[in-house]
């Protein structure tokens, strides 16, 4: 039987660089919820070029891409934390998204158990802070989580920005995902869409 979980996300000082500035969602079953959505980017039918940014740039050896398989976007790659590195992400080139009419995001992905930070960017400049929130879906299940633009904190290279602007969603430019926080090794996550969801109630909706 389809369930819906609603989780809240209470965010954390990260002690490690380039780790995600985030704690563990909690969860709390409610039955019988429904939340629209409009999709925005939908891998099925349109492939957009997504960008490694992997941390060679500060001389570390990750790796990390971004293939469309079926319909499917799939991030994918190799956590190394040879030469202080540690983090490997992809981004989207930017464009219009139009995303002040929602209340947040909804995504419909198949993780590997890891935990990964969904980046949103307001502006076109390769550096620069940045709006993330993270997820951590359970291997092999899809799902479609629903995260508010609140849940989104701002931060420059992993760690939180205070007294910065919350997020406009109607600013946002790219989308990006990255994993980090010493997950050494292989990892995958597989991405259906990412939607505008009309519902601003934070949430988990496992498949049968």
């Amino acid at each position: 039987m389809s369930f819906r979980v609603y989780i809240s996300y209470a965010f954390t000082a990260a002690l490690v660089a380039m780790a995600a500035v985030v704690s563990e969602p909690e969860a709390r079953a409610e039955e019988d919820s429904e939340v629209s959505a409009m999709r925005i980017i939908d891998f099925a039918a349109t492939s957009p070029t997504w960008r490694s940014i992997n941390d060679g740039v500060m001389g570390g050896v990750s790796s990390s891409r971004m293939e469309i398989n079926s319909g499917v976007a799939v991030f994918s790659g190799t956590v190394s934390l040879a030469n202080n590195g540690g983090f490997a992400s992809v981004r989207s080139l930017p464009g219009e998204y139009d995303l002040g009419r929602f209340g947040g995001l909804i995504v419909r992905l198949c993780g590997d158990g890891k935990r990964y930070a969904l980046r949103l960017r307001t502006t076109d400049a390769f550096d620069g802070v940045s709006y993330q929130a993270m997820l951590q879906p359970p291997a092999n299940q899809w799902q479609e989580i629903v995260v508010p633009f609140d849940s989104f904190e701002p931060v420059f290279r992993g760690r939180r920005v205070d007294d910065y602007p919350p997020l406009d969603p109607k600013d946002v430019r790219t989308f990006g995902l990255l994993v980090s926080d010493k997950q050494e090794g292989p990892f995958r996550l597989e991405i259906a869409w990412i939607g505008g969801a009309t519902s601003t109630t934070d949430g988990v909706h496992d498949d049968p």
